[in-house]
């Protein structure tokens, strides 16, 4: 057991100033006044900055040089998470978009490598795509996109806990299919689709429960009389969404709007790609057949279409607090709290609290990620 020290800890429900956070193997053991701490117990002190729950990010294609989707195997994997530590996510779904069969086969198979290996850290796969509208379909190849058949379901059904988030348009996929995924314990998202509200709230009742780059890839509430799948996840009351605060994704008054009608069930993802906490000389690169330039601090292909982000998780933090203009503890609950509690995992990861993994990410008041704590092993960070 040890002891954290001289810092702002913020638990996800509030701030404390003059505390301590006892870790003892890879738990949280106790949260208490700092003149209360048994002088005997080992400490760091950590001399200010802000201590929070690790962030969460539900959609990472790739980051410190790599993407998934060109290499989905464990060394891939491993990088990203060493890259992601650097700016503060301790757990992530690797993003896997619209691609053959066996290269999902592959990627699930690598997941499920990592997950047994290294628990809490990967918490599963997301798959965006392939059963998306063409009509949406971004970066994402078209010769990919398809419609699932049965044997598929089947397969993918199997797959859980390793497959966790399947991103798909309603109007594109049988509602059974939809709900099938959601019975075998797969979160099912809403995504790439040129849907009206109508086919929006029945993907929803057929068991959609997140909807994947809210704003980005789907039909936007075009006037008073057509709501589109804006409109429609704005109207439910217990879907949650992904945003992407890098500025180039979503206009900052949209993220503001967003949060003011969705509050609780709005998360920051990163929806990243190779330049995300890389080294320079990430200027160009192949992501699924596609060309993507990294310029000016957006990703785009030759056409001028968003091929991912180039934002990590603290950086869209940062971004809440001083573009959005919320409260640094929502910002963070945003990167925590809210994925832990959309993908059904914040029994032990997103919050602080006696019982709970010991993920945290410690920073300064400039947002610079000095530390994390992974399953209770503290570790210094270098940007």
């Amino acid at each position: 057991m040890y002891a954290l020290t001289h810092a702002q800890i913020h638990t996800g429900s509030q701030s404390l100033s003059d505390h301590a956070l006892l870790i003892e193997d890879d738990r949280i053991a106790g949260l208490l006044p700092l003149d209360k701490l048994d002088p005997s117990l080992p400490r760091r002190e950590l001399a200010g900055g802000h201590l929070t729950a690790g962030f969460i990010d539900l959609q990472l294609n790739g980051c410190g040089g790599v993407l998934f989707n060109n290499t989905p195997n464990q060394a891939t994997l491993q990088t990203m998470h060493e890259a992601n530590l650097r700016s503060g996510t301790t757990s992530f779904l690797p993003t896997l978009i619209s691609a053959p069969d066996e290269t999902i086969r592959t990627a699930l198979g690598a997941v499920q490598a990592f997950m047994t290996a290294q628990p809490d850290l990967v918490l599963g796969m997301h798959l965006e795509g392939p059963y998306t509208n063409p009509q949406r379909k971004g970066i994402h190849p078209l010769a990919q996109l398809r419609h699932p058949d049965d044997s598929m379901i089947d397969f993918l059904c199997q797959q859980a806990p390793w497959l966790r988030k399947v991103t798909l348009a309603p109007e594109q996929n049988r509602p059974a299919h939809i709900q099938r995924l959601t019975e075998a314990g797969i979160l099912v998202a809403l995504g790439h689709s040129a849907a009206n509200y109508q086919e929006t709230m029945a993907g929803f009742a057929a068991g959609i429960g997140f909807a994947t780059h809210l704003y980005n890839a789907m039909t936007p509430t075009l006037n008073g009389r057509e709501p589109g799948v804006v409109g429609a996840i704005y109207d439910h009351p217990s879907v949650y969404a992904g945003i992407v605060v890098d500025g180039h994704h979503v206009h900052w008054a949209n993220v503001r709007l967003a949060h003011k009608v969705m509050g609780e069930r709005l998360c920051l993802v990163t929806d990243a790609v190779a330049p995300a906490g890389a080294p320079a000389g990430f200027e160009q690169f192949d992501f699924c057949g596609t060309q993507v330039f990294y310029r000016d601090g957006k990703c785009i292909d030759a056409n001028g279409t968003l091929g991912g982000s180039a934002l990590t998780m603290m950086e869209g933090v940062a971004n809440l607090v001083r573009h959005v203009g919320l409260p640094l503890d929502e910002a963070l609950r945003m990167a925590s709290l809210y994925p832990a509690r959309a993908l059904g995992v914040a029994d032990r990861l997103g919050s602080i609290a006696v019982g709970m993994l010991a993920n945290l990410t410690l920073f300064d008041d400039d947002f610079h990620v000095r530390a994390t704590v992974v399953k209770g092993h503290y570790q210094e960070q270098t940007p």
